[in-house]
């Protein structure tokens, strides 16, 4: 990645004007179960398993089948009430949990926000749209949970890297309303995310290129047919409903084109969704929350704006 002080190409797309008032959750507290799996009381972090007993089509309750998300809150009395749900990425084959996933809940929660961090299912055990599976459920569990976790169930939002933005974007495109009959509790909410952050997603993921394959089948590399997938396309799922959203990326990032964010923040436009794309010119795929660099280091300061813009963080008129 080059140093120094790259051009900043910032293409902010945005409807002020736009629909905000999405549906919002009832605030009849809803007791969900929790199920406490760790608790570190000299970092203060708590994780919990997503499903109280089996996840959503597991095959067995190993560890690499049992989605968690670690809260981490901030400093006692420093808290907003705004919460987020972050989904690192790694090619539905890994996660980035620390570039993609510690650091950047602890940005949040050094801003006032309740970050639930997000281990996903990944690997040969879960293809798509397991994962998926795992993004749903991760919004509705923070919102079900709303009174435990001290937030307010109609701020909680979610950001995603790379596959994780595909998770996230796809997460807030295919909503699941909630269901007022549902024996869980946790379905009783919807998992529609009320703001979207995404960080150099891989949008494009499933799609088929001209010789027949896609990328997902290449990183899956076995037992893998690309038309099986090509139909999780978050930019074919936008509807007027989607959250206002943030994209990062940078042009030169030759894994995942940013012609993909383009057309993406594009659709959602047409959509008269609120959108803020940046592109910076230079920088690798991976970049987290810039990874030191001078240039790309000032992105998580233009979200802090937006998101104190649209009343997710306190400074404005909106709180």
């Amino acid at each position: 990645m080059k140093r120094g002080f790259p051009a900043l190409l910032a293409l902010v797309i945005g409807l002020a004007a736009a629909n905000l008032s999405a549906a919002k959750e009832e605030t009849t507290p809803i007791v969900a179960p929790l199920v406490k799996i760790s608790t570190d009381p000299f970092l203060e972090l708590e994780t919990y398993r997503l499903w109280p007993g089996r996840a959503r089509d597991a095959s067995s309750d190993a560890e690499d089948e049992t989605p968690t998300m670690t809260v981490f809150r901030p400093q006692r009395g420093q808290a907003n009430g705004t919460a987020i749900v972050v989904a690192p990425g790694g090619g539905y084959i890994g996660l980035a949990a620390n570039l993609e996933g510690r650091q950047v809940a602890d940005w949040f929660a050094a801003h006032g926000v309740t970050a639930f961090l997000l281990k996903y299912r990944v690997g040969p055990k879960a293809r798509l749209p397991i994962p998926l599976y795992d993004g749903s459920r991760a919004v509705r569990f923070a919102r079900a949970n709303a009174a435990s976790f001290g937030i307010d169930p109609g701020r909680i939002g979610m950001i995603g890297f790379s596959a994780g933005g595909h998770l996230s974007a796809m997460t807030a495109a295919a909503v699941e309303p909630g269901n007022p009959a549902d024996p869980d509790p946790v379905n009783r909410v919807s998992s529609r995310p009320d703001f979207l952050v995404l960080g150099y997603p891989w949008l494009e993921a499933t799609a088929i290129n001209a010789k027949g394959g896609s990328q997902y089948c290449m990183f899956a590399r076995i037992n893998c047919r690309p038309q099986d997938y090509e139909s999780y396309m978050p930019l074919k799922m936008v509807t007027a409903d989607m959250p206002p959203t943030f994209i990062y990326h940078t042009i030169s990032d030759h894994l995942v084109p940013m012609e993909g964010s383009l057309r993406f923040a594009m659709a959602l436009k047409a959509k008269r969704v609120p959108v803020e794309l940046h592109a910076f010119a230079n920088g690798e795929h991976g970049s987290g929350l810039g990874n030191s660099d001078p240039s790309l280091s000032a992105w998580p300061e233009l979200l802090e704006k937006w998101l104190r813009g649209l009343g997710f963080l306190p400074g404005n008129a909106k709180q």
